[in-house]
């Protein structure tokens, strides 16, 4: 298992860490992830910390996932990102739809 979800010690943050690759093999598993949230109040971190790779199917499950929780969450945050995956980010304009940090 690559990807490991929990919530912080106030329950006030939603996070999920990928590890290795983020690539099309991690669909379901990802979409999984978040699909019981329905808390307005919680905020959604995805921590790239261990995360290797990213493609543009990855790209797809974070705007998947931003669809799906448009009307449940705050704003998700992008954090930990390695270089080469912050610079995928800023190229594809997702500093326009997701906090990066």
């Amino acid at each position: 298992m690559n990807l490991f979800t929990e919530y912080s010690s106030d329950r006030q943050q939603f996070i999920i860490r990928v590890k290795g690759k983020f690539d099309f093999s991690m669909v379901q598993e990802f979409r999984q992830a978040y699909s019981e949230l329905s808390d307005s109040s919680i905020n959604v971190v995805v921590d790239f910390r261990e995360t290797e790779y990213i493609d543009s199917a990855a790209l797809g499950m974070l705007l998947n996932m931003r669809k799906s929780l448009s009307n449940h969450t705050r704003p998700i945050q992008l954090i930990n990102c390695r270089p080469e995956i912050r610079k995928i980010l800023d190229i594809s304009r997702f500093d326009k739809l997701f906090q990066i940090d």
